[in-house]
């Protein structure tokens, strides 16, 4: 696939760098030509320097026959336009434009291809929010992605000493909870990705993935670790976009307070909120977060632009009493680094973004893709069209279906109804088949299971 990268940024290297791997033809288009050197002393790509929206930049960056645009500079307007013009003077099929104002996402009428010719908006900063939400509402997660519209979850545990699983081979999982359908996707020990099988031993410090109906998250959690009590009070620094719309998502729920250095942001926050406390001052500042009982704090979550500030204030929550610390940082170089740490859990707005637009770029037909283990893994929501002639997988049981090394199949969505898979479950037309792939190298062989050919016997 011939895909253009408008944006060098943080979201535009970590596209090109997970693209770049597929075998796709990619070019990276931002006037600063020192990132684009960069990128290009790292990946097979092409680079362009230039203003992203031109029509000769563009032209340019081959957009005459390219499949895919991308648009993620840090300019709306530049992205909006860049998809115009790739629409009106070069017809290209797919335009898809990162755009964070809330201003224009509360109109989704503009992009239509009459308007404004966007075929998908990608909104990082509500990506975030939404990631951060889901991992507030299930404490003692590491992750909580959904598929299906919520329905399926797929959660991410690091196993402690004590749980009842703990030590135990993974068949006995059903008879700890009679009822309760779930299904281990992987297990990561030491680093190390694991094939879970129904005589794996669960150790303690094992990262554990599975999928299970929303209803039963907190059931199978606990049988891995020790379920922590729910979270009533949290704490936001950074009242920029996703310290913002966390806050506004939390305060009907939660106790909330949100510090921000900004004395006019502050006020305009305040004013915006309904039930949050909101305070002017530095999250970093050890007098300021005593005063406002940070040792009573289930959740400190650092959201500011800085990664710096959000280690340093999440590290000295954590010491003054903060039950879990989250921290946003777009350095992926720090991200490991601060999770052996006091940190409990670094957030990649990278990431979190990767995979909605992963979901625009898979061959066959894929709904949703969430990336996984800094980029080494995928979780993956496709779709099987076609019969028993046309198709691998319509009409045969998962134990005759020949998935790649490292991939297995977690749950079955059909309607809705949510199946947890079994050796024997029959993959029929149009069920959302949840997979989960150790190897993202993996992934075309994937692909291609869900692609419907002429005949397939």
């Amino acid at each position: 696939m011939k895909i253009i990268i408008l944006g060098a940024g943080q979201v535009g290297a970590s596209l090109a760098h997970n693209l770049a791997s597929e075998a796709n033809d990619i070019t990276v288009v931002d006037v600063d030509s020192h990132l684009l050197h960069e990128l290009q002393d790292r990946l097979d790509l092409r680079t362009v320097a230039g203003h992203a929206s031109h029509p000769d930049v563009l032209q340019r960056a081959g957009a005459e026959d390219a499949d895919m645009v991308i648009a993620v500079t840090n300019s709306d307007e530049t992205n909006i336009v860049a998809c115009q013009v790739a629409y009106t003077l070069f017809h290209t099929p797919t335009k898809i434009a990162r755009v964070r104002s809330q201003a224009y996402l509360q109109h989704p009428e503009l992009f239509t291809q009459e308007a404004m010719p966007v075929d998908v908006i990608i909104s990082p900063e509500q990506l975030v929010t939404d990631y951060v939400y889901r991992l507030i509402e299930h404490p003692g997660a590491l992750q909580v992605l959904d598929f299906s519209g919520g329905r399926v979850q797929l959660v991410a545990v690091k196993a402690f000493y004590g749980g009842p699983l703990v030590g135990h081979e993974l068949k006995t999982l059903r008879d700890h909870m009679p009822g309760v359908q779930s299904r281990v996707a992987a297990i990561y020990r030491r680093g190390r990705a694991l094939n879970p099988q129904g005589n794996t031993v669960i150790e303690a410090d094992d990262e554990v993935f599975f999928i299970a109906a929303k209803k039963d998250i907190r059931s199978v959690m606990s049988e891995l670790r020790r379920l922590e009590t729910p979270v009533k009070r949290v704490i936001i620094a950074g009242g920029g976009n996703i310290g913002k719309r966390l806050a506004k998502a939390l305060e009907h729920r939660y106790q909330v307070k949100l510090i921000d250095h900004n004395a006019q942001r502050t006020r305009a926050i305040s004013e915006e909120l309904e039930n949050t406390i909101v305070l002017q001052g530095d999250a970093a500042d050890e007098e300021l977060l005593l005063e406002e009982n940070i040792e009573q704090t289930d959740v400190f979550c650092a959201l500011t632009n800085d990664d710096e500030v959000n280690i340093l204030s999440a590290m000295l929550a954590k010491r003054l009493g903060a039950r879990k610390t989250m921290a946003l940082i777009n350095r992926a170089a720090y991200v490991d680094l601060v999770e052996s740490g006091d940190i409990d859990i670094a957030i990649s707005p990278p990431q979190a973004t990767i995979g909605s637009l992963l979901a625009h770029v898979r061959r066959g037909d894929v709904v949703m893709v969430h990336s996984l283990r800094r980029g080494a893994a995928e979780a993956i929501e496709a779709i099987a069209h076609g019969d028993a002639h046309s198709s691998r997988v319509v009409g045969r049981a998962i134990e005759n279906i020949k998935l790649p090394e490292g991939t297995t199949i977690g749950a079955v969505v059909r309607g809705e109804e949510v199946l947890i898979a079994h050796h024997d479950t029959v993959i029929q037309a149009e069920d959302h088949v949840l997979l989960f792939v150790v190897n993202k190298k993996r992934i075309p062989e994937v692909e291609r299971l869900f692609q419907v050919g002429a005949i397939f016997l």
